[in-house]
């Protein structure tokens, strides 16, 4: 049996504390206690930088809010009136909507994957934004 000080291996005791325990668990007390040393040392010896980005998700967590179940619930109902409004205009105002505010397209790529004008895909997301936009006073 060795006899080792809780002090030495636990901050949460201020004073002495003296116990016995096995060979074994000794030995890794102190060995991990001479791990944690040489860690530290590499730390400041290398200068080492730290990083969120570790690959173990805090940095991502750190970005991304949860949601409660409330603003779920309000995004989810949003998605559905967004999705109603787009089936209520014409099919081409609505695909090209879609293309350009939810896809991201651009009103030149819209235009050359419909071969059409550019002005003329303008004007139909300019309409079928004003008809989003009356279909949205008259829920009000």
């Amino acid at each position: 049996m060795a006899t080792i000080n809780l002090r030495d291996f636990y901050p949460w005791y201020m004073h002495d504390e003296y116990v016995e325990v096995p060979e074994a668990i000794a030995d890794e007390l102190y060995a991990d206690k001479r791990y944690e040393k040489a860690h530290r040392r590499r730390v400041y010896r290398n200068r080492a930088q730290y990083s969120l980005d570790t690959g173990d998700g805090i940095e991502s967590e750190a970005c991304v809010v949860s949601l409660s179940p409330d603003e779920i619930y309000e995004r989810r109902l949003m998605i559905c009136r967004l999705y109603k409004m787009l089936n209520s205009l014409p099919k081409t105002q609505g695909r090209r909507i879609k293309a350009h505010f939810i896809l991201g397209m651009s009103f030149q790529s819209i235009a050359k994957a419909e071969d059409v004008d550019e002005s003329a895909v303008r004007a139909s997301v300019k309409r079928g934004l004003r008809s989003m936009k009356k279909y949205v006073e008259k829920l009000l």
